[in-house]
């Protein structure tokens, strides 16, 4: 059993839901993420979610992109955030990490020197948002041979049959994205996302995480009565660009571990 699924099977039987922070690696800088990640653990994080900058990504909506743009203005790429999750591993060897990215900067360094140095950094699963199930085999089985969990997304609109055939090919947990759009989308009608999630618990027995558009404690705890995990990710980033606008760090990380503490008392009270 693999870092990510022993976590996910501890929340389960001792009847918690996990809580899946997202940030950017090198947003505004990799010794702030760094700082950053031990302070949401600390706050009640139960596995981060770490963005890889990328040019171009489709997935995301303007505060994730900004992000993005910002860590690439550092010259932040693949093998920092690798480097960064070693970092993090020295000091924590029971939070799970999972990477959050796109295909381009996997497919530039190679899928061997990527699975490897994932193992070796101590990562313990990837989500590509842009690789679809029809050409995830080759990937997916290298890094589940490594242990390595393989975390796909699913949306409202993803069919029954679509769905199945994912799920086949998912390990650790399922995402479901809660909305039609990007990340940071205003909307979120929990009743039609206990819908969803109930039709896609036919289709997998793993536990499933909602993200996209929860943005409160109220939203967390919501969720949190329908979902396995809840992901925040745009109301993190949000806080975090204040640094170009005068916070310090200290000040991005106290609002950072407020809002997550919230969101942990939130869910945990549900």
């Amino acid at each position: 059993m693999s870092r990510l699924q022993n976590t996910l099977a501890e929340l389960k039987a001792a009847g918690r839901k996990a809580l899946i922070p997202y940030i950017t690696a090198g947003d505004p800088d990799l010794d702030t993420t760094l700082q950053l990640m031990h302070d949401l653990v600390a706050a009640g994080a139960d596995i981060i979610e770490l963005g890889v900058p990328f040019s171009d990504p489709m997935a995301d909506g303007p505060t994730i992109q900004l992000a993005y743009e910002r860590a690439l203005l550092h010259n932040v790429g693949l093998r920092d955030v690798l480097a960064l999750v070693e970092r993090f591993r020295s000091h924590d060897n029971k939070t799970p990490v999972v990477l959050m990215g796109y295909m381009n900067p996997i497919e530039y360094m190679g899928y061997e020197t990527f699975v490897s140095s994932s193992v070796q950094a101590g990562v313990d699963g990837v989500l590509v948002v842009d690789l679809p199930p029809e050409e995830c085999e080759t990937l997916t089985a290298m890094l589940h041979e490594q242990n390595l969990d393989t975390i796909f997304l699913l949306t409202p609109t993803t069919s029954d049959q679509r769905a199945a055939e994912i799920c086949r090919h998912s390990s650790g947990y399922v995402y479901y994205v809660s909305i039609k759009g990007v990340t940071g989308a205003n909307t979120l009608d929990v009743t039609d996302v206990k819908r969803h999630v109930d039709r896609l618990r036919r289709a997998t027995d793993l536990p499933i995480a909602v993200g996209f558009g929860i943005k409160t404690a109220d939203d967390a705890a919501a969720v949190s009565r329908v979902a396995d995990g809840v992901i925040v990710g745009s109301a993190l980033v949000n806080i975090i660009a204040r640094s170009g606008q005068g916070d310090t760090a200290v000040e991005i990380s106290s609002q950072v571990s407020a809002l997550v503490s919230d969101m942990r008392k939130g869910m945990d009270a549900a």
